[in-house]
């Protein structure tokens, strides 16, 4: 199907994209009764550790909304987990726009070390605690670019993920720019408390 999006200057790009919706609300229910697939004790080791730095580095970067710290774990890192599940079938490499504190980027990370992640990050102290812990969890298939979005060259890569980055139109044209033709973005939008997958948008970007 066609869609229009404005773009970022005015301007407006044309896409040729195939769209399936899917409610996040719904899918976490679902989640609630079957349980989210079971990882290694090495995996849960370090989301733990990744929780703890979040923890420890919040009140002076503010990583995640302080009112949601005391649900880190079922809030945050398990929304990250979610997007992992459904893109098991995911290959290559991988950029999370917009990484923040990690989330969804450093989570799927750990649950996909056979993947190449890129994290963009402009903020210089967010991109700083991104870097720490990639190095305090030897996770060598991290790297991060601190860098605007739409001012970094272009990334060219097979899969994209971004949890509530930009309004639609806006994200597009980020997804635009870095996604290969024949890509999957992986898109992540809702309001907090009733998370919702908006799009998993598989696009052949026309000019």
């Amino acid at each position: 199907m066609a869609a229009d999006f404005a773009c970022s200057g005015g301007g407006y790009r044309r896409y040729d994209a195939f769209c399936a919706y899917v409610d996040f609300g719904r899918y976490s229910l679902e989640y609630a009764e079957v349980g989210m697939t079971l990882v290694s004790r090495e995996t849960d080791k370090l989301l733990d550790h990744y929780a703890a730095l979040i923890r420890k580095w919040n009140p002076a970067i503010n990583l995640i909304a302080p009112q949601s710290l005391p649900f880190l774990e079922e809030r945050h890192i398990r929304d990250s987990r979610q997007l992992s599940e459904v893109s098991q079938t995911a290959t290559e490499n991988w950029a999370d726009l917009g990484s923040g504190g990690g989330l969804p980027g450093l989570v799927h990370a750990i649950m996909r070390p056979d993947l190449a992640v890129t994290l963009v990050e402009s903020d210089q102290r967010k991109a700083t605690f991104l870097r720490t812990v990639a190095r305090e969890l030897a996770l060598g298939n991290v790297k991060v670019l601190s860098e605007r979005i739409e001012k970094l060259d272009q990334l060219d890569v097979a899969n994209v993920s971004a949890r509530a980055l930009a309004p639609l139109p806006l994200l597009m044209s980020y997804v635009s720019r870095h996604l290969r033709a024949d890509g999957t973005a992986w898109l992540m939008k809702g309001k907090i408390g009733r998370p919702k997958w908006k799009r998993r948008v598989k696009c052949g970007i026309l000019t």
